[in-house]
């Protein structure tokens, strides 16, 4: 049996007699096999860390197969930075940039530059769903919040933290419900205080019942059965094959004639995919424009 601290875990609760609902996670060994791939500064680990947990929790509310992606796109030492997990729960995730020489002190503002912050629905066989909100914000938990408060009006609540082991998240959220009644709201309140006294160390030190009861020991909390994380990349050969016909026809064969095949490496999972002449012949059979 693993340990805990090599199990990545899920949970889902509820707040009995409100109309609160909540998630909690905490990764370990999909985060640091995602970190492994690449050599990233402490910095830029952690960052990506609160990046995959809270795709982690995003993806809980999907309710059909498909992806929730969370990536921003700056101008800072970060060019992108991209976190997605699966319905299935799966995790993957990778930072692009110039950051080797970051400041260790550099906040999320300065990493990013001028950011926007794009979350995507992906379901499976229909047409994806996209939001996007500027990094304005001093952290990613306080961008998610206005993003939800912007495209889903729901009032929400997340806290994100990351070392270079373990990263862990935390939401509370509003689910919609046509009453106006003061209960709703001093509940909506009191959690969101509660939630604010968690600290980082107890996030990444505590497993989930102990981080509920020492929020919320004095509600009724129902804490669902842990849903089990993993790194997984979705690449394969056709899918690469796919991507490669879009630099199209000419590119492509003028690549194959100087260099003899075509060798691409998958940034998320380092795996390798080598294409000959005659893998290329098919991919572009009748196609010579």
């Amino acid at each position: 049996m693993p340990s805990v601290k090599t199990i990545d875990t899920r949970q889902r609760f509820l707040f009995d007699e409100t109309h609160i609902r909540g998630e909690v996670t905490t990764l370990h060994s999909s985060y640091q096999a995602i970190q492994q791939r690449q050599n990233y500064p402490p910095i830029i680990s952690r960052l990506l860390g609160e990046f995959l947990a809270a795709a982690s929790l995003l993806s809980a509310t999907l309710k059909f197969s498909g992806i929730v992606s969370i990536q921003a796109i700056g101008k800072g030492p970060i060019s992108s930075l991209m976190a997605e997990c699966s319905n299935s729960s799966q995790l993957r995730g990778l930072v692009r940039g110039d950051y080797q020489n970051v400041d260790d002190n550099q906040n999320f503002e300065s990493l990013l530059g001028s950011a926007t912050l794009a979350i995507t629905i992906e379901p499976e066989g229909r047409e994806r769903y996209q939001g996007i909100v500027p990094i304005d914000k001093d952290s990613l938990s306080e961008c998610l919040e206005y993003y939800f408060a912007q495209s889903e009006q729901l009032s929400t609540k997340i806290k994100l933290v990351a070392d270079q082991q373990t990263a862990a998240g935390i939401l509370i959220q509003e689910m919609p419900h046509d009453s106006e009644d003061d209960k709703a709201q001093d509940d909506w309140q009191h959690l969101s205080l509660l939630l604010e006294s968690l600290k980082p160390e107890e996030q990444l030190e505590l497993d989930h019942e102990e981080q509920l009861y020492r929020l919320f020991h004095e509600q009724q909390v129902r804490l669902f059965d842990p849903e089990v994380l993993q790194f997984f990349c979705s690449c394969s050969k056709p899918r690469t094959a796919t991507a490669l016909t879009s630099l199209g026809f000419t590119e492509v064969y003028q690549i194959l004639k100087e260099q003899g095949s075509i060798e691409i490496t998958c940034e998320f999972c380092d795996q390798h995919y080598i294409f000959n002449h005659n893998d290329i012949e098919q991919l572009f059979e009748g196609n010579s424009t």
